[in-house]
């Protein structure tokens, strides 16, 4: 019970937009558990160059073959199939996956990717991995590479050391990234996608590494998943719009996911009070929020439009694809309400906060999603 305890507290702190959520919530808890490091921060050292170019820095990507986590396929329940949205071939693309936290250690402000790592943190990244970005397993190349994400604690303060860490973490996406670019294929569209810490990090390079580049061409869709995102303060400095349509490319996807009752007070005051990446805070303008099961802004479905959710074990290490589970409804606030709360396992956070589930919800709409984004894409001259 201890070791399962720690986990939903873990999980618990995936979700913090800012330190002041997880204080208002768990004030005790923090306190004995202690995530926040008490050394000083060591400044990392940038990654050698062409770092990238070793397969051990990647979960994902072309040549790793069966135990790839992203290429992992989730069975059907019943006699549920699959409807052809989700069997039809995509054009090739390429997609640069994310992983959220999964770094728990207090002893240090950054995961080590030396010697295998953290091995605690590279199984859970690994979980996380066959869940949320198996929905993209229709691309021609996945990748997802390790990085030396902030740990668990550099989000729950105010101190200059968390900020430093999510800055080195940043680092190293951005070099996995420039990696990711120079391996594919410059003719070949691509797909960024990240939840979490993940989605963070893709929100800062959208706006300084693909806006205004050539890349911005061949982006079908960034799909910021279980972050805030900014109509107003983030969008304009990301360079690209809101998905408003299926067909859509060129785009930003974002959802945050709460059953009802939902109470997500904490998690909107923490955003309102956080500078965008304009530098000014949202206040009280809505997050924004894509329907997953309509492909546009806002809106509601009912959950007969749901493809399939991938509704887990409790491990969360294996699940089954079911249709019809919940509906999607955005509401003023830009919250993504699924109704009553759904039987998706023990990690759901304080207020009905499925911020774990976000992905694994839709899984079966987040699949067709992109493959339809996919074909729509036309190379832009």
């Amino acid at each position: 019970m201890a070791r399962k305890f720690l986990y939903f507290i873990a999980f618990c702190i995936v979700l913090v937009i800012s330190g002041r959520i997880a204080y208002e919530l768990f004030q005790e808890e923090l306190a004995q558990i202690a995530l926040v490091p008490s050394a000083e921060f060591t400044p990392i050292p940038p990654l050698q160059a062409n770092a990238y170019e070793d397969p051990t820095l990647w979960y994902s990507r072309p040549g790793i073959g069966v135990s790839d986590p992203a290429r992992w396929q989730p069975a059907w329940s019943g006699d549920a199939e699959p409807v052809p949205a989700l069997t039809t071939t995509a054009r090739p693309f390429a997609v640069f996956f994310v992983h959220p936290t999964s770094y728990l250690n207090r002893t240090r402000w950054n995961a080590p990717l030396e010697n295998g790592g953290d091995p605690e943190a590279e199984r859970i990244a690994r979980v996380y991995l066959r869940g949320m970005a198996s929905p993209f397993n229709a691309a021609t190349e996945i990748w997802a590479p390790r990085y030396r994400q902030a740990t668990m604690g550099a989000f729950l303060t105010d101190a200059p050391q968390g900020r430093q860490a999510i800055e080195a973490a940043y680092a190293d996406v951005r070099e996995a990234y420039r990696f990711f670019l120079s391996s594919v294929d410059p003719a070949t569209p691509i797909v960024l996608a990240g939840h979490s810490q993940g989605a963070l990090h893709l929100k800062r390079l959208l706006a300084e590494e693909v806006k205004g580049s050539p890349v911005a061409k061949r982006l079908v869709a960034a799909y910021l998943i279980g972050w805030p995102v900014s109509m107003t303060h983030d969008l304009p400095v990301i360079g690209f719009p809101a998905c408003a349509a299926p067909g859509q490319t060129g785009c930003i996807i974002s959802w945050s996911s709460f059953a009802e009752p939902a109470d997500p007070a904490p998690v909107l005051n923490a955003y309102g009070s956080t500078p965008a990446l304009d530098g000014k805070a949202p206040g009280k303008d809505p997050m924004m929020c894509s329907n997953p099961l309509t492909g546009r802004i806002g809106g509601k479905a009912p959950a007969s439009a749901n493809l399939g959710t991938l509704v887990p074990e409790d491990s969360m290490e294996k699940g089954e694809l079911r249709p019809g589970f919940v509906p999607a409804t955005c509401d003023a606030r830009g919250l993504l309400l699924i109704g009553p709360p759904p039987e998706m396992g023990s990690y759901v956070l304080p207020g009905n906060n499925y911020h774990v589930y976000d992905l694994p919800l839709f899984w079966a709409n987040t699949k067709a999603d992109v493959n339809n984004r996919a074909n729509a894409w036309k190379p832009q001259s």
